[in-house]
């Protein structure tokens, strides 16, 4: 719980990741409830080897990818997400050291507003999370401070937040996005709306019981 006796839930996601795209519906939704919940995020290396130009989808799914986006496209419809269709997939380092300075900055609502615009550069606009017009764009497009924003990425000033949240991920034995921590409770892969709620119950009747 936080100070004001809130739930928080912690989610490890990676920007070019389709179900943490999904799972950052599913906690829109959530935010825009009722529901007392604190949502943090925490940036996960998914292909942190992945070239500034990007790897075709295709050398990770092969000839299964056609079947994977028809789903993942539904999934997204059902949401009311946008989506392209993308071929490659980029390098997210740089995307998630502008993510955790942006939570760190006194407009919460901007901080949210960019990371879900960040998803929908490369989901919906097809667009490299690695190329620093494309993100200083994302950061002018959410009204954030841009020259900040450039400086930290010329300075890699949040390199070692990354770094740390990456190592937070490995001690947590997290293979695998998004991962929803709440209390001492994870669940792992997407979860659908009613799911994470049924999660989020059953983690505060645990902390309830003591």
């Amino acid at each position: 719980m936080s100070e004001n006796n809130t739930l928080v839930m912690e989610v490890f996601t990676d920007y070019v990741c389709p179900w943490c795209y999904l799972a950052s519906g599913v906690i829109e939704k959530l935010e825009a409830s009722n529901r007392e919940v604190e949502v943090r995020w925490s940036p996960f290396p998914l292909h942190p080897d992945t070239p500034k130009e990007g790897l075709l989808l295709e050398s990770f799914l092969g000839p299964n990818l056609d079947a994977v986006h028809e789903r993942l496209y539904g999934l997204m419809d059902e949401l009311g997400l946008e989506h392209c269709d993308r071929t490659m997939t980029y390098n997210s380092r740089l995307a998630q050291e502008l993510g955790m300075w942006a939570d760190d900055q006194v407009a919460s609502n901007k901080a949210k507003a960019f990371h879900r615009a960040l998803y929908r550069a490369y989901f919906a606009k097809d667009q490299n999370l690695a190329n620093k017009q494309v993100l200083m764009d994302v950061v002018d497009a959410t009204g954030l401070d841009v020259s900040s924003a450039e400086k930290v990425i010329n300075e890699r000033s949040y390199s070692d937040n990354v770094d740390g949240a990456w190592a937070r991920a490995r001690q947590l034995q997290i293979s695998g996005v998004p991962s929803f921590i709440a209390g001492s409770y994870m669940a792992t892969g997407f979860q659908p709306y009613e799911e994470i709620l049924k999660f989020l119950e059953y983690v505060e009747i645990q902390q309830a019981r003591g």
